[in-house]
């Protein structure tokens, strides 16, 4: 008995990867959806650590993950050009929405996002920053920076150090303005008098990118399972499922994989 247990495990355990991925797939709702069709497809069950994009970087930089499946680009790249992941793919995108409350008391309604946050600056408006090193929390940076604040330091601006769940129930609770994605917005249900005021801009734009970790760095990698999750996610079938993920009729993630 003990041995059949154990070779039990054994075989589960081969037919699983570690996937470290970003709190905004997971709390989407999108991996509850994939999964349990990767899994029927293949047989291969995914473990997700849901971390902001860098942390999760930094799993497959130390190989305590399999596969890589995040949303910041120039990081992406670089970890590639450094040899701790084997290809990055395009996968997926949707967007980044400013959220704030209904009244806009500092007037950011509209399409511009750097124009917007000049306006909260300017007017000490409360916003809740993730301030985690995520995939959002970079490009927040990066709309900060080109709207002339290198480093955000007005008293309002609060970092969290948090997911992007939680971030949108402080902001909800203390009815404030955040960046979040479009996907964990649709499924957040604690929205209070919260709602999206900046959308459209084309710097909003949020790809999403998957990568196999490098088994010449960590030997220990699980590449022949990692690469079939890669392989299943970027055909055909796995894109139709991302695709076929809505709420409320609204679609959260569109696929726009290229091999």
């Amino acid at each position: 008995m003990l041995w059949a247990l154990t070779a039990t495990v054994s075989i589960a355990q081969d037919n699983a990867v570690v996937m470290a991925s970003t709190t905004s797939t997971e709390q989407s709702g999108l991996f509850g959806h994939l999964l349990p069709e990767f899994k029927k497809a293949t047989g291969i069950a995914v473990k997700v650590v849901a971390l902001g994009t860098g942390q999760a970087l930094d799993m497959g930089r130390r190989g305590d993950a399999d596969v890589l499946f995040v949303h910041d680009q120039a990081a992406e790249e670089k970890l590639v050009a450094d040899g701790f992941a084997v290809k990055r793919y395009r996968v997926m995108y949707n967007d980044f929405v400013l959220i704030g409350p209904a009244a806009d008391p500092a007037r950011v309604r509209g399409k511009d996002i750097v124009a917007a946050l000049k306006k909260l600056g300017d007017a000490n408006a409360g916003f809740i920053s993730r301030g985690d090193k995520s995939g959002t929390h970079a490009a927040e940076l990066r709309y900060w920076k080109a709207a002339g604040m290198e480093a955000p330091s007005f008293a309002s601006y609060k970092a969290c150090g948090c997911g992007m769940g939680p971030a949108l129930n402080i902001a909800a609770s203390s009815n404030v303005y955040v960046l979040a994605d479009r996907g964990t917005w649709l499924s957040f249900k604690n929205r209070a008098d919260l709602t999206v005021l900046v959308e459209g801009d084309t710097r909003l734009f949020n790809q999403y990118g998957v990568m196999v970790v490098n088994p010449t760095k960590h030997p220990q990698t699980r590449v022949v399972e990692a690469q079939k999750f890669v392989d299943w996610v970027l055909s055909p079938a796995g894109q139709a499922v991302i695709a076929s993920y809505k709420i409320g009729g609204e679609q959260l993630f569109f696929p726009n994989a290229v091999k």
